[in-house]
């Protein structure tokens, strides 16, 4: 018995005999658990494939149990356990199950040990196990099996899963500061209603009394509280309340930004009129930013509400710069990653463009006497990256990046999609305004029909820029197409349509990074975003990269150095050197949300930075960075040499990779076994300047350094050297073989594929395929001349 035989013969009705199918339990066959990493090679988008488990037991429909992985009868038990114990893991499972349909193995994480058993436990004797095991009372268990709320279109994904039962059995268990680290794009608001919805409907309470929890919503941007309370969280009615200059108390699930209920210089704190013990759970969202900072001036709320629980959601795993948010909540309870997302298939892999300006390359220095816009001599200085915007403005450089991004022929946008939609990150409002000035002058034939195309989302826009914000979340609008901003969309913005992130201020903080490139993590296929870029023009995502803390970075693929007007210049300017990196980094004074004033300011009536309003400046490099199809590093712009070696690691001699070519059938193996490594072959012969090459003759050219011969070379020779091949046929069937030939001298092998191949002119005018097949004496004799051909063809 094969491994679908032995499931149905064997371990299902073995699963059924012990109640597994009987209500609330329930099996889940097949079960695929993750979507399969998206990976790009050139223009070519493709999915690996994706995990699935033989059996999923559920011991309610949201409580999985176990996984089991059946094997062919043949097979010993234990063959499928490893496959069993990664897959339970990555579930968060205690139990795995691996059987060749007769035989059981059982993996218990609680106990560490490793049995055969002569049947699978009952779901009431597993989940008894679960509960001794993890110390869950009856009373507890009962109320960690609450259900969600269903979302048929949307129902947790595996990893959400495992949030959502840790947060609630931690809390049922009186754990009370606990965190939840998930990447963005993962869904951390889901997640929070869920485990809401879970201990609001159990009627779990910190005081233990019967009555529903009073659960605060808490973060430091309306963006970050309005969508979740108007959309995610509208299951709940009526219970629903935004805390804005009243202390409602009537209300069970609440929300709140900090600065409506902290206390300022105006009033002593709303939240100071909630009696302390008033709310039994805290949520506080994207808490790095905000009350779980040392001496943050928010952090006096959840000392204020220290009688309640507090859950801790961010979407950045310990770093330097976070860490008091640690241990202010302890360890997380889960992580899922910005690597496990994009592994799984539900976040979008990204390429990542170095861009350098001229000034960012050599610094810059005013000339003797030189005055800014307002006849203020300019400090005799030389200025880099970390100044720009900062303490000097150079027009110049912002309408050079602004050509590059916008401008036509070469630039970036230009080669693409002038509708892909893009946000743009600047160091401060100002320059946000700037910079948007810039784009709007180098698309004023776009703006012409769209007004809006490029548009500035900062909190001095207020309603109109949340306003431009909703639309350019739709999938159904086409404008606006490019937002400047610079501290309002760097968290927690659900941009699903986002396929450009432009950097044009420093960030040296990992966590901020990690943040604002989770703006275009969210995969939307009905867009066609399965990825996107990163456009960096002060070297902070090439350095962000680098850091051991960052999962994954991606490497080179090309070089291309762009002059002022972004055309493409000659190789003599290769040498250029990336900038030294920023030494400190600045956050925007915005209204919503706060931050650090970096330098001393001005004098008061005078402007806090020098503007240079004249001047020209160039853009002298544009490198791509990206990840190979193993999400390890590659450097495209060596391809060919990439190509080359996973061909060695496949073949030992040119002759073995030939013989293999040979055969239609090997060689449909060979080019999968080809395609799951990222190898192209339409990228391969761009990647040579060869498009007339056989695969073949490409792939031995630079695995073994092989002559490189045409496929019209291909053809010339067999038709010269073999014609006894031919003349063994009828002039018309001389004549199909001849044209598949010619086929193949055009386009490549794949022209071999039959029946399609005679399906199509010149070949289809000489009749249908069993009519064709005839001139060849019937169907078998034609495929054996086809196949005869192909291995002529690649013996030479």
């Amino acid at each position: 018995m094969n491994e679908a035989d032995t499931c149905r013969a064997h371990v299902t009705p073995k699963l059924r005999a012990v109640g597994w199918e009987q209500y609330p339990h329930s099996i889940t066959e097949q079960q695929t658990f993750t979507d399969g990493r998206v990976e790009v090679r050139g223009s070519v988008v493709r999915r690996r494939d994706r995990k699935r488990a033989d059996y999923l037991l559920r011991y309610t429909r949201d409580f999985p149990l176990a996984v089991v992985e059946a094997k062919p009868e043949s097979d010993p038990p234990g063959k499928g356990l490893q496959q069993a114990k990664e897959y339970a893991e990555i579930l968060g499972l205690k139990f795995a199950y691996a059987t060749n349909g007769h035989r059981i193995i059982e993996f218990d994480y609680l106990t560490g040990r490793e049995t055969e058993l002569a049947a699978y436990p009952s779901p009431a004797e597993l989940f008894s196990r679960l509960k001794a095991g993890q110390g869950l009372e009856d009373r507890i268990a009962d109320k960690l099996l609450t259900p969600y709320h269903p979302v048929p279109d949307n129902p947790p994904r595996y990893y959400q899963e495992i949030a959502i039962n840790r947060a609630v059995q931690a809390i049922l268990q009186g754990k009370r500061r606990n965190l939840l680290t998930m990447a963005t794009g993962t869904g951390k608001t889901l997640v929070a209603f869920q485990i809401s919805w879970k201990l609001w409907n159990a009627r779990w309470n910190r005081t233990g009394a019967y009555r529903k929890p009073r659960i605060l919503f808490l973060a430091d941007r309306n963006l970050l509280v309005d969508d979740p309370k108007d959309k995610t969280f509208a299951p709940f009615g009526d219970a629903r309340h935004k805390i804005e200059g009243e202390a409602i108390k009537s209300r069970e699930m609440y929300f709140a930004i900090y600065q409506a209920i902290a206390e300022d210089s105006r009033r002593p704190g709303l939240y100071r009129e909630y009696p302390q013990g008033f709310f039994d759970l805290i949520i506080v969202d994207e808490c790095h930013r905000g009350s779980a900072r040392d001496g943050s001036n928010w952090r006096e709320i959840l000392e204020w509400f220290e009688p309640a629980y507090q859950l801790g959601m961010t979407a950045t795993p310990l770093l330097e710069d976070n860490r008091d948010t640690y241990e202010y909540f302890g360890n997380p309870l889960y992580t899922y990653s910005l690597r496990q997302g994009i592994d799984d298939g539900f976040l979008a892999p990204y390429r990542v463009h170095r861009v350098v300006t001229q000034v960012d390359a050599t610094g810059w220095r005013p000339g003797k006497g030189e005055v800014d816009r307002y006849g203020r001599e300019i400090p005799d200085e030389e200025y880099h990256t970390k100044d720009f915007e900062r303490a000097i403005a150079l027009r110049a450089r912002t309408q050079a990046i602004a050509r590059h991004l916008a401008g036509h022929l070469a630039e970036f946008m230009g080669r693409t999609d002038r509708f892909a939609k893009t946000i743009v990150f600047c160091v401060d409002q100002e320059h946000a305004d700037e910079m948007r000035r810039a784009l709007n002058n180098r698309n004023a034939d776009l703006v012409r029909r769209h007004p809006d195309y490029v548009a500035r989302v900062t909190s001095e826009e207020g309603r109109t820029g949340t306003r431009h914000l909703s639309r350019f979340q739709e999938l159904e609008t086409t404008s606006p197409v490019i937002l400047t901003t610079s501290q309002l969309l760097t968290t927690g913005v659900n941009a699903p349509t986002c396929k450009n992130i432009v950097l044009v201020r420093v960030v040296n903080s990992m966590t901020e990074f990690k943040q604002i490139i989770g703006r275009g993590t969210r995969i939307c296929e009905d867009y066609g975003k399965t990825w996107f870029n990163i456009l960096d023009y002060t070297g902070s995502a090439t350095r962000n990269f680098a850091d051991p803390d960052f999962d994954g970075c991606p490497e080179i693929e090309e070089e291309i150095a762009i002059d002022g007007e972004g055309h493409e210049i000659g190789p003599e300017d290769d040498d250029i050197q990336e900038p030294p990196p920023p030494d400190y980094e600045g956050e925007d004074e915005g209204k919503e949300g706060g931050g650090k004033i970096i330098a001393a300011p001005p004098p008061p009536g005078e402007p806090r930075k020098f503007y240079v309003d004249g001047g020209h400046i160039e853009i002298l490099a544009h490198l791509v960075y990206e990840l190979d199809a193993q999400g390890h590093q590659l450097r495209v712009v060596q391809f060919t040499d990439y190509a080359g070696e996973k061909v060695r690691t496949l073949f030992t001699s040119a002759d073995e990779l030939q013989n293999r070519w040979a055969d239609p059938l090997e060689r449909e193996e060979v080019m999968l076994e080809l395609e799951a490594r990222g190898i192209a072959f339409e990228e391969l012969a761009e990647a040579t300047g060869r498009p007339d090459a056989d695969p073949l003759d490409l792939l031995c050219h630079l695995a073994f350094d092989t002559p490189l011969r045409t496929r019209q070379e291909r053809a010339n020779y067999l038709r010269k050297n073999r014609p006894d091949f031919f003349d063994q046929y009828g002039p018309e069937a001389r004549a199909i073989l001849t044209a598949l030939l010619d086929k193949y001298t055009d386009f490549g092998p794949s022209q071999f594929s039959i029946p399609d191949a005679l399906q199509v002119p010149p070949i289809s005018e000489r009749g249908n395929v069993m009519e064709i097949a005839e001139l060849f004496g019937g169907a078998p004799r034609m495929k054996q001349a086809m196949d005869r051909l192909q291995m002529l063809l690649y013996q030479q």
